[in-house]
């Protein structure tokens, strides 16, 4: 069976590119703070990954922190202050945060303390891109990065966070990005590697292959890889709303990003559609990849005014840069037969 993976906004496939850095890295021996050849070469290559995750995140003259993911990252930004956040951000956001932002029905939301409050740049699950105010305090970056043209310093945010495996880089490795000279406490304390606010020997294999993996995204975005994938999507949600009857796409009166869409087909559950597209050879979900394993109905689609009960009968297809004509074709194909399967049990 020929199987296409539909799950891009859960963690992407490894970018070659990626793959040749971190093996490159394995051949550097030395530790990054050891003042001998060795540990120089090391450093040397740490800070030309740092550079140039900056450069494609249009941080230049930032502070780029090497974390273990984005949820360290949100902890690091997060833990002991008072920020209020919406209920569509992630659960690693809203771990800290005090989810009282207004959410309209198309997943937009209204910040009223921009200085409090942290606030996504794209949804996982629909797609919904936010408008940041300026003086936001903290931003989750990692679905937009990589995806849409994104330039931290014109943003107008105090601090940002992303990760790697998002992008087609390894999985283990993230990062902080904050204003050149912001005060940030380590939470992880001891050697007083990344400037003094993540402590412990950098992950110099993960690094290199984020960077890779950075480059080779932002290369996307300028030769127009996504505008292509934004009609794959588009023409996907066409077919479908034009065969399926009853079906709906959350937050497709917003801007979204370009490979995301969120389908919810009343009266049929999600958990069942992800099985049944994992047997006819797709890889998509019922939401949040963190959410694995939980029943539950989607809080984002819930903070959109979507009952619980229907928001329990959504999936989300994300499309990422090798996906093909066929595969949504196929696609197409499998879920409207299958919604067809659905529709004459349920008569």
């Amino acid at each position: 069976m020929k199987r296409a993976y539909l799950d891009w906004n859960a963690t992407t496939p490894l970018r070659p590119e990626a793959r040749q850095a971190m093996a490159d890295a394995m051949d550097i021996s030395g530790n990054p703070s050891s003042v001998h050849a060795e540990g120089r070469a090391a450093k040397m290559a740490l800070e030309k990954a740092r550079e140039t995750v900056a450069t494609t995140m249009g941080a230049e003259g930032a502070d780029v922190i090497f974390t273990s993911c984005a949820t360290e990252s949100a902890a690091l930004l997060l833990e002991g202050r008072e920020y209020a956040a919406a209920r569509v951000e992630h659960d690693a956001i809203l771990a800290w945060c005090d989810p009282a932002l207004a959410v309209d029905a198309e997943g937009r939301v209204t910040v009223d303390d921009p200085g409090r409050s942290t606030l996504q740049i794209a949804n996982s699950e629909t797609g919904v891109l936010q408008t940041l105010p300026e003086g936001l305090a903290v931003s989750d970056l990692t679905q937009g990065f990589g995806k849409i043209p994104l330039a931290f310093n014109w943003l107008g945010i105090g601090a940002g966070l992303v990760s790697a495996h998002k992008l087609g880089g390894p999985k283990g490795i993230g990062a902080v990005v904050l204003r050149k000279g912001t005060e940030l406490a380590a939470r992880l304390r001891g050697g007083g590697q990344e400037q003094g606010r993540r402590a412990g020997t950098e992950n110099l294999i993960g690094i290199m292959g984020f960077a890779a993996a950075a480059a080779a995204a932002q290369r996307d975005l300028e030769t127009g890889v996504w505008d292509r994938i934004r009609e794959l999507r588009d023409r996907l949600q066409a077919d479908l709303g034009g065969a399926a009857e009853g079906v709906m796409f959350p937050g497709a009166g917003s801007e979204r990003l370009p490979n995301t869409l969120a389908i919810v087909t009343p009266g049929w559950k999600g958990e069942t559609q992800v099985m049944q597209m994992d047997l006819a050879g797709f890889a998509v979900s019922a939401g949040s990849a963190c959410s694995s394993g939980k029943v539950h109905a989607s809080g984002t689609l819930q903070a959109m005014g979507v009952s619980p009960d229907m928001a329990s009968n959504a999936i989300r297809v994300s499309l990422g840069p090798v996906t093909t004509d066929d595969d949504i074709a196929r696609f197409t194909d499998a879920w409207l037969a299958a919604h067809r399967r659905w529709r004459q049990r349920a008569a």
